[in-house]
């Protein structure tokens, strides 16, 4: 396995100009993998600079109000790829021999990373193949082709492609490209914090998604070198926090697979070498819900009008949730990435609105008599709640005989007009069986109950 040198007398990748297909030079060794150093992150930056653009950094008024602290936006979403994947590509690419590159190089990924390697690897004309999960998502398929890469559809999970991938490299010389647990990675990903504190030199916290850790290791030791003072704080979903639970240990937890919004940081085992880095130079980390990680991620489509995918909107989840005290801070939040497809941004967005107070789902079981339904859409016109969808429901078990249940989506203004829309229709009459947020049961009194010697 190939590690990053100490930087020899040509300064590695600062011995190229800009252009990818003049970084050929880049000395390597078969040592074990050790950290990487601030030099490395400088140096790195020549190839970054080449491939990967500098992403703005977004002054926010509403999250400023929110957090009550000056708040900017880093909008890696606007990166090349559209997120901070390309910078470790860059760098790892860079790094190769012309031999290496010959042959060609292959990650697993369902998505960030498989596009930035093979971006990377168009750049410096290296044959690419990239070793995805049988059902990833359609749009991300395609845009590791359109890139240029040899997609191999593999493996009903990550885990099972990254296996797929390792032992395609070994039978055919390719090197393997690690998606976070390599020091010219996390040394390409540094080049962000570089970034961030030319934009703003008096950043005083940053806030940075955590999967792998890759991108929050090398960020916070790039921050920690220009400012020890900075404050760094890494968020992971509540769902697959294993960066939270391994903080502060000597070995990584591995914590079982789950099913979250933060697709891109579900991550079960943090790195065995960005374990040690996020030790050491981040302050906290913290975890969010999923029904935050939602709610972030429809703020910041109405409010910024960028679309983040859930993993790149961990840190604005973070600041909504509370979970974190910025008070007067100088603060930046790092949106990591926005490769999300149509149909899980509506998915999104249903279940952020419903969070939000946006939605309301309104099932109530009535008699079925005409003049009923009119009550419900008597109350909503009202309260000044627009109906989005009506149903009818006479025969499902649970329904007593002569009666009917009537399903209403409705659109609110926020959770308080939801929660006066359910005070309204209680005085009409209903009573309430079963409610969360965004969902209420409603039954008629004069209904019996299911399974009551009424109903028999």
């Amino acid at each position: 396995m190939y590690a990053v040198l100490p930087l020899c007398q040509r300064r590695a990748w600062g011995a190229c100009t800009p252009s990818p297909s003049t970084c050929q030079d880049v000395h390597v060794s078969e040592s074990p993998l050790s950290l990487p150093t601030i030099a490395d992150i400088e140096a790195a930056r020549v190839p970054v600079s080449a491939i990967a653009r500098v992403t703005p950094l977004i002054s926010s008024r509403q999250l400023s109000s929110i957090a009550r602290a000056p708040v900017w936006i880093k909008a890696e979403v606007l990166q090349r790829t559209g997120s901070f994947k390309v910078r470790g590509a860059a760098t790892f690419l860079a790094s190769l021999d012309e031999v290496a590159r010959r042959r060609g190089v292959i990650a697993a990924s369902a998505g960030n990373h498989a596009q930035g390697v093979a971006v990377a690897a168009a750049a410096f004309d290296a044959p690419c193949q990239v070793v995805m999960p049988v059902g990833t998502a359609l749009p991300k398929e395609r845009a590791t082709r359109d890139y240029g890469a040899e997609v191999v559809l593999h493996g009903k999970d990550l885990g099972e492609a990254v296996v797929r991938a390792e032992a395609l490299a070994a039978e055919h010389d390719w090197t393997f490209v690690p998606p976070f647990d390599d020091p010219r990675i996390i040394a390409g990903q540094g080049t962000l914090g570089l970034e961030l504190l030319e934009q703003a030199p008096d950043l005083e916290v940053v806030v940075i998604p955590v999967g792998g850790g890759g991108l929050a290791a090398g960020t916070a030791m790039a921050l920690k070198d220009r400012n020890p003072a900075i404050r760094v704080i890494g968020v992971q979903a509540e769902a697959m926090a294993s960066a939270v639970r391994s903080f502060g240990r000597d070995v990584p937890l591995t914590v079982e697979s789950s099913s979250t919004l933060a697709d891109g940081c579900a991550v079960p085992r943090v790195g065995d070498l960005t374990l040690p880095l996020l030790n050491r130079h981040v302050d906290e980390l913290v975890a969010v819900s999923e029904e935050w990680i939602s709610t972030a991620m429809v703020w910041l489509l109405e409010r910024t009008k960028l679309v983040v995918e859930g993993a790149g909107a961990l840190a604005v989840a973070a600041l909504l949730a509370g979970v974190i005290d910025v008070h007067d801070q100088r603060t930046a939040v790092v949106l990591s990435g926005g490769n999300i497809d149509i149909n899980s941004v509506a998915r999104a967005v249903e279940h952020g609105l419903a969070r939000a107070g946006r939605y309301l789902q309104v099932i109530a079981t009535v008699p079925d008599q005409p003049g009923h339904l009119a009550r419900l859409l008597d109350v909503t016109a009202r309260d000044q709640a627009n109906v989005l969808d009506v149903w009818h429901r006479r025969s499902a078990p649970a329904i007593p005989i002569g009666a009917v249940e009537i399903e209403l989506l409705l659109e609110t203004r926020d959770a308080s007009h939801a929660a006066a829309l359910t005070e309204a229709l209680l005085d009409s009459g209903l009573r309430q069986v079963d409610g969360r947020i965004g969902f209420i049961r409603l039954r008629d009194p004069v209904v019996p109950d299911p399974g009551s010697s009424a109903s028999a």
